[in-house]
């Protein structure tokens, strides 16, 4: 192993691409420190030594969702006792109180695939949210969310991705992407889109010009070389497209949902493993984010030593990640970022939701 590892790290000083047999031997190594090593090199070439965060608002229209995903502790049906709707004035409510905040400046919005609401309903709540709020960045409706309002609508993905962008919407989330093997998803997620929909639709949006990110869910039913798979397929579709801006690798949260009996939650061996072999496969992807919400602060600061550069943000409202358990706060104030950043020996670099760069401390 340790000769497997000398040649992928000579592979990595000459700048040259990992394969498969590269990755899954990582996976197969037990020498974290010098997997980190080699992620945090990776990380210093593409992006020096800038962490970025952002000083943002989570807004979750709807948690009543006709997906049922197993691996959800969010979503549920219309008669459950956690059952709500956001209401638009609610909406605004709610933005309007963040905005006192001078610093706030992004929006991230997701919500359930609900069964009644028609697709002009989200469409009539973003032109709302850019008319009233014009200034706010809005980073907006994850994959699956895009292929709900295609079926729903009978439009196409296009034609709702140009609806959206010109009511307002930004950025796209890279949620939904789980792991993109259908093997998997019609275990786990078969309500809801495909692998071959949820990469049309992030083809698209980059066609048009709309920055996504993408995301990885592990920790569950996947295999480590499923794993490899999914971060291979994200990098063939950054090859092709370059619209991929940031990439998160989600730790499955077992606790109230339906794998919670048979599935115990990933270590932090692997999570940092995972967080330093998606900053070595994903060579192409500018930004590796250490989402402290589903980490802890504590771990998101040590995995920006193993090839993350991102930290996300203050995170005000976050509702999915909390409803399946996680100790994280529910929001953090800017300072503590800054100065959790700080404390890594990095760059606190503030950034809207397309990671342009607002200012740095």
């Amino acid at each position: 192993m340790d000769t497997t590892l000398d040649k992928i790290e000579e592979k990595i000083q000459k700048g040259q691409r990992l394969s498969k047999e590269d990755g899954m031997a990582l996976y197969a190594s037990n020498d974290l420190a010098r997997i980190g090593q080699m992620a945090d090199t990776v990380r210093k070439r593409i992006s020096g030594d800038f962490v970025y965060y952002n000083v943002n608002l989570h807004v979750n229209l709807t948690n009543i969702c006709i997906g049922q995903c197993k691996f959800c502790a969010f979503g549920c049906k219309r008669t459950s006792d956690k059952a709500y709707e956001l209401t638009k004035q609610s909406i605004l409510d709610r933005i309007a109180k963040a905005a006192e905040d001078p610093d706030m400046r992004n929006l991230h919005i997701v919500s359930g695939l609900h069964p009644d609401w028609p697709y002009e309903h989200y469409l009539d709540i973003i032109k709302t949210i850019k008319k009233t709020f014009p200034t706010l960045h809005l980073k907006g409706f994850t994959g699956v969310e895009i292929m709900h309002f295609v079926k729903i609508s009978g439009k196409s993905i296009e034609t709702v991705l140009r609806e959206l962008i010109a009511a307002g919407l930004e950025a796209m989330p890279g949620g939904g992407a789980e792991i993109l093997d259908d093997s998997i998803r019609q275990k786990l997620c078969p309500n809801k889109a495909t692998s071959a929909e949820w990469l049309e639709v992030a083809r698209t949006a980059h066609k048009l010009g709309i920055k996504t990110n993408a995301s990885m869910l592990y920790g569950h039913i996947e295999t480590k070389e499923q794993r490899i798979n999914h971060l291979l397929t994200l990098r063939a579709l950054q090859d092709e497209t370059g619209g991929l801006q940031t990439f998160i690798c989600f730790p499955f949260q077992p606790k109230n949902t339906a794998l919670e009996d048979s599935i115990t939650r990933t270590s932090v061996w692997d999570d940092l493993k995972t967080m330093a072999i998606s900053r070595l496969m994903l060579d192409n992807v500018h930004n590796i984010k250490a989402y402290w919400v589903m980490l802890t602060l504590p771990i998101a600061m040590l995995a920006l030593g193993f090839g993350a550069n991102d930290i996300d943000g203050t995170v005000g409202g976050e509702k999915i990640m909390h409803a399946a358990g996680v100790h994280s706060q529910k929001s953090l104030s800017k300072n503590t970022l800054i100065a959790a950043i700080k404390e890594t020996g990095r760059i606190p670099a503030e950034c809207d939701c397309n990671s342009n760069v607002i200012r740095t401390f």
